[in-house]
């Protein structure tokens, strides 16, 4: 057998084993036994200068040619097995993956818990514009142009004399305007404050305003919507404190204090350990709004309150930074789902 009938048969060797290979590895350990330092094409081709000179060109030339030849096949092999690989990991019989749900914010949670809390009872619900007029967010609420109450509210002025609202509060004066007693309103929405943002304050937040007119109302039906809320809301065994407060709007006038539901009274960090959180302000509707809504405030008497949805949240969840409601980490977000 000559030398040249050797190279044919170590070609159709490594041919066959290249074609049965079922991984890289396998193919790499053929490339080495056969292309390798020490393979068994590279010692023919090594032992070239010991060949006559007529037999020398002949397997000189077919061997390279072989060599060329399976270093094509095993890299094409590999490329093979790796497109393989790739498509037999899809599974066309399993399910799809599914789309991740969006979820309700936190804050249009509270603000929709709330709501319901008073649609139970009898409120209906009422919303205004968020740019109003000097006229329905001051004015009307008993808001004199030179009164300092107005400082209470720092604003955002707009084109046209008008103002991002600053409370809820104007949708009292619009509903008073185009309602006949008996009235029972809750107002919920979005307010602008031009404030410098902290952990406790914000420059865009939401209010829910609530109120009620209709002949002999007292402030004892205030109080008693306010603490079936709030029994109703934070829990049966929530009390409640008034204290006397000031607005333009109501008088007399009070901020609600409600029992820590951390430490039930006993005082600790969420309460500053005075055992109350503050959750909103009230109190009877001042007679000059009633009059400037068209009511007679001899016959008709009303009360209001309104609560900031963020506060609410904040101390239902023990949140503490309202900035953690705007900045949309879906982590945060995620634990209200």
């Amino acid at each position: 057998m000559s030398l040249l009938d050797d190279v044919a048969n170590l070609r159709r060797e490594a041919v066959e084993k290249i074609k049965g290979a079922d991984s890289a590895d396998t193919l790499g350990r053929i490339k080495v036994r056969y292309l390798g330092r020490k393979g068994l094409l590279t010692a023919i081709l090594r032992g070239l200068k010991d060949l006559p000179d007529d037999q020398r060109k002949a397997v000189g030339a077919r061997a390279n040619q072989i060599r060329a030849e399976l270093e094509q096949q095993i890299a094409e092999a590999v490329t093979g097995l790796s497109t393989e690989k790739s498509a037999s990991a899809f599974d066309p019989t399993l399910p799809g993956t599914a789309q991740q749900i969006g979820a309700m914010h936190i804050v249009s949670q509270v603000m929709n818990e709330i709501c319901q809390t008073f649609y139970g009872m009898g409120f209906e619900i009422a919303r205004g514009p968020d740019v109003e007029t000097d006229y329905y967010n001051f004015e009307s609420l008993n808001f004199p142009p030179d009164h300092p109450a107005r400082d209470m509210q720092d604003t955002f002025f707009v084109e046209g004399g008008r103002l991002l609202r600053t409370h809820t509060t104007p949708v009292q004066t619009r509903e008073l305007e185009r309602r006949n007693p008996p009235i029972k309103i809750i107002a919920p929405g979005k307010t602008f404050r031009n404030e410098e943002i902290s952990t406790r304050a914000h420059v865009a937040f939401h209010q829910v305003d609530g109120f009620l007119v209709d002949e002999g109302v007292t402030m004892s039906d205030l109080k008693g919507t306010l603490v079936a809320f709030c029994r109703a809301f934070f829990g049966e065994d929530t009390k409640l404190k008034f204290r006397p407060s000031f607005f333009p709007f109501t008088e007399p006038s009070a901020e609600v204090d409600i029992t820590c539901f951390l430490c039930k009274g006993k005082g600790c960090q969420l309460c500053k350990f005075s055992g109350w959180l503050e959750i909103l302000g009230c109190g009877m509707i001042h007679p000059n709004v009633l009059t400037t809504g068209g009511y007679d405030p001899e016959k008709y008497t009303g009360w209001a309150f309104g609560m900031g949805v963020e506060r609410v949240a904040m101390l239902k969840y023990k949140i503490n930074d309202i900035r953690l409601f705007f900045n949309n980490n879906i982590r945060f977000l995620r634990q209200f789902v």
